[in-house]
């Protein structure tokens, strides 16, 4: 009889942690990844690492390096244009169709996500102002109804937590889009879908701009 694998609870932990690492600036890009390290640092054994490291290089957070092993994948800012591209598209129907099924929920538990934004931007802490907007955008996913939504987006969100940190390390002032959040809640909350979708893929393209704008400039 063979051993079980590690959970997929603590595999998830595992890959959560290595993430965070790598989207506050403590792993920087190229850098190689010790396994052996950060299963000391964690306290579990090297089998949920190795699988939390697997699932970061299908995300395209890691990258074989030369030999053996894993580094930290440079940031390309055309990579991350495209990406941005899809999340517009897909993340604009997720709010048409969270405006259409969800308008009463929106009204009810979007606030808090709101206020928690705000006050994540308010602490400077660059953990907290990835997880506040990571959980805002998976709120919409989930309000729209649609199954497929959250799976779709969910390697999209993996990799732009990697390009918000990468950015928001480097900005004494970091932006706060939470005045975008806002509407795009109120559209929903009100049930205009057109408007819903309009703000979505407008708050997106301009994280864009903003995002592979700082990103060409740190290549300069």
């Amino acid at each position: 009889m063979k051993a079980l694998p590690a959970t997929p609870n603590l595999v998830e932990q595992v890959r959560s942690a290595i993430l965070d690492e790598v989207a506050s600036g403590k792993f920087r890009p190229g850098e190689r990844i010790i396994q052996e390290q950060i299963a000391q640092a964690l306290g579990v054994s090297r089998q949920p690492v190795q699988q939390a490291l697997a699932l970061l290089r299908n995300q395209g957070v890691l990258l074989d390096a030369p030999g053996r092993g894993l580094i930290v994948t440079p940031l390309d800012p055309d990579y991350v244009q495209q990406m941005y591209d899809v999340r517009a598209v897909i993340e604009g129907l997720a709010s048409r169709r969270a405006a259409e099924s969800g308008a009463s929920v929106a009204a009810k538990q979007g606030p808090a996500l709101l206020e928690a934004g705000r006050k994540a931007v308010a602490s400077g802490a660059v953990a907290k102002m990835i997880a506040a907007d990571i959980r805002f955008h998976e709120f919409l996913y989930a309000l729209s109804g649609n199954a497929l939504i959250a799976p779709a987006l969910a390697t999209h969100l993996t990799y732009t937590q990697r390009v918000m940190g990468e950015v928001l390390i480097r900005d004494a002032k970091p932006r706060d889009i939470w005045d975008q959040h806002a509407e795009i809640l109120a559209a929903i909350a009100s049930g205009d879908g057109q408007r819903a979708e309009a703000l979505t893929r407008a708050h997106i393209q301009q994280a864009a701009g903003f995002m592979v704008g700082r990103l060409r400039e740190a290549n300069h």
